[in-house]
C-alpha cells in the first residue's frame, strides 16, 4: 500500500504550485484514503488547488465525494466550477442533477458546456428539460454539447429537439445533430438531413452524408450516388462509404469505379465498401487493390474479403500479415480469423508470442511531432489476434494454439486482463461495449476458463 503521507503534508505547503502539484498526484493514484484530506484542499485560497482537488476526487470517483464536489459548483472560480460539473460527471449520481440544473445559467459558458457534459453523462433522460434549456444557449459550443448529451438519452422523443438543431446557425451544432440522429438511425430525419444537403455548405456535408448511411434510408440512394462524384476528395469519401452501409445495387457499382479514383482515402472507401455490397465477382477487382501504393486501398480490400467470405483470397491474406502498414496487418488478422484459415495458424501464433499487449493507460493513437495522428493499429494487434486464434481453434481444439492462448494469458496482469479489447473495425459497434480482454481469452480457452471455475 502506497504511503500517502507526504502528498497528504504537500498539501498544506506554503506554495501554491507544490498544493496543486499533490492534489493532482493524488487523483493519479485513484487512491480512496485521499478524498478526506482532498475535500479539505476545495476551501484553499488558491483557485488552481481547489480546481486539482474537485478534479482529483472526480478522477478517484468515491460516491461520498458528492456533496463537498457539489457545493464546489458555487465556488467563485469559473475554472473551479467547470472542473466541478466535470467531476460530477465522473461520480455519475442521480442525485446530483438538481445542483447542475442550477448552473445552466451560469454566468460563464465554460461552466455552461461542462454541466451539459455532465448531464449526458449522468443521466440524459433525467436531465432532458435542463439539456432541452442548453439547446438555447447563446454560445453555440454549449447548444452542441447539449446536443450530444441528449444523443446519450433512450428515448425516441428526446430526437425531436436534436431535429429541430440541424436549423441551428452554427455548423457545428448542425454537425453534431446529424450525429446524433445517424447515431440513433434515426429515419424521421432524413428528409431534414438531404435538405440541409442540397445547401452550399460544405464544412457539414461529410457529417450528413455518414448519418443517411447510418440510417440507411433507400431515399438517400439518389443523393449519395451524386456526392459519389463531388470534386472534393472528403466528400466522395463519406459519400462512397454511406453507400455501402445503405447497400443497393448502385453501391456496388459506385464501389467498383471508385476503385479507381485519384485519391486514395475514395479508393480505399471504396474497397471497404465491397465488403458490405460487393459479390464474389468481384475477387479480382479487390485483389489488384493490393498493388496499391497506399496501405488504406490494401486495408479496405483486405476486410472486404473478409467479409465476403472469400476463401481463395487467403493465400493473399496472409502475405498481408507481413505488410509494412500496420492498418493492413491487423485488417489482415482479422480477415484471416474470420476465413478460420487454418493455412494462418502458424502466422498468427508467431505474432502473438512477438506483439506487446497494449496497457490500458496507453492512447489508442498519439500526435506525431509534425501534429499528424498517428494510427492506433499496432494498439489492436495483440487483442485482434487472439480472437484470430480463438476463432481458428472454435471446432477442433488445436493444442499449439491453445498452447500460445495460455502463454499469453500468463503475461497479463489481473488489470491488464479486464481492460476493454481494442478490436478491428468490423468488430466495433457504436451502440455495444466492447468485450474485455479476459473475455476474449475465455471465448479462446472455453475449457480452460471452465477448469478455473471449477478448481
Amino acid at each position: 500500500m502506497r504511503d500517502l503521507g507526504p502528498l497528504f503534508v504537500a498539501l498544506s505547503d506554503p506554495v501554491p504550485g507544490i498544493r496543486e502539484t499533490a492534489a493532482v498526484a493524488l487523483g493519479i493514484l485513484r487512491d480512496s484514503r485521499a478524498c478526506t484530506t482532498l475535500a479539505t484542499a476545495l476551501n484553499d485560497p488558491e483557485a488552481r488547488v481547489r480546481a486539482a482537488a474537485v478534479e482529483a476526487l472526480g478522477t478517484i470517483a468515491r460516491a461520498e465525494s458528492r456533496e463537498e464536489v457539489e457545493r464546489t459548483l458555487a465556488d467563485l472560480d469559473a475554472g473551479v466550477r467547470t472542473k466541478a460539473a466535470l467531476a460530477l460527471a465522473e461520480l455519475g449520481d442521480l442525485r446530483s442533477i438538481p445542483a447542475l440544473d442550477a448552473r445552466t445559467r451560469d454566468p460563464e459558458a465554460p461552466v455552461r458546456q461542462a454541466v451539459a457534459v455532465a448531464l449526458g453523462r449522468i443521466g440524459p433522460e433525467a436531465a432532458f428539460a435542463a439539456l432541452e434549456r442548453l439547446l438555447r444557449d447563446p454560445v453555440d459550443r454549449v447548444r452542441r454539447e447539449a446536443v450530444l448529451s441528449i444523443g446519450r438519452s433512450a428515448n425516441p422523443d428526446h430526437l425531436v429537439p436534436v431535429r429541430r438543431a440541424l436549423h441551428d446557425p452554427a455548423p457545428r451544432v448542425r454537425v453534431a445533430a446529424a450525429v446524433v440522429l445517424g447515431a440513433h438511425r434515426d429515419r424521421g430525419s432524413v428528409p431534414l438531413l438531404l435538405d440541409l444537403l442540397s445547401t452550399p455548405e460544405t464544412w457539414e456535408k461529410p457529417a450528413l452524408l455518414v448519418a443517411l448511411g447510418r440510417i440507411g434510408d433507400r431515399s438517400a440512394v439518389p443523393a449519395l450516388v451524386s456526392y459519389a462524384e463531388h470534386p472534393a476528395h472528403w466528400i466522395r469519401v463519406c459519400a462512397v462509404h454511406a453507400l455501402g452501409e445503405v447497400g443497393v445495387p448502385e453501391s456496388r457499382s459506385v464501389a467498383l469505379e471508385h476503385l479507381r479514383d485519384s485519391y486514395w482515402s475514395v479508393r480505399g472507401a471504396a474497397a471497404a465498401a465491397l465488403g458490405s455490397v460487393g459479390t464474389p465477382d468481384d475477387l479480382t477487382p479487390l485483389l489488384e487493390a493490393f498493388r496499391d501504393e497506399h496501405p488504406w486501398p490494401r486495408r479496405g480490400a483486405t476486410y472486404a474479403l473478409g467479409r465476403l467470405g472469400l476463401s481463395e483470397a487467403a493465400p493473399r491474406l496472409r502475405d498481408g500479415l507481413k505488410d509494412p502498414a500496420p492498418e493492413v496487418r491487423l485488417a489482415a488478422v482479422w480477415a484471416l480469423g474470420n476465413l478460420a484459415d487454418d493455412g494462418a495458424r502458424d502466422d498468427l501464433v508467431r505474432m502473438l508470442y512477438q506483439t506487446r499487449p497494449t496497457r490500458e493507460e496507453e492512447p489508442a493513437g498519439a500526435p506525431a511531432p509534425d501534429g499528424r495522428v498517428t494510427s492506433d493499429a499496432e494498439s489492436r494487434l495483440f487483442d485482434a489476434v487472439v480472437q484470430a486464434l480463438g476463432r481458428l481453434s472454435r471446432g477442433l481444439p488445436d493444442p499449439l494454439i491453445q498452447r500460445s492462448l495460455v502463454d499469453a494469458r500468463e503475461r497479463l496482469s489481473e488489470e491488464e486482463l479486464d481492460r476493454l479489447a481494442r478490436l478491428p473495425v468490423p468488430e466495433v459497434e457504436v451502440d455495444r461495449p466492447a468485450p474485455t480482454l479476459r473475455a476474449l481469452f475465455d471465448i479462446a480457452l472455453p475449457s480452460s476458463a471452465d477448469d478455473e471455475d471449477g478448481g
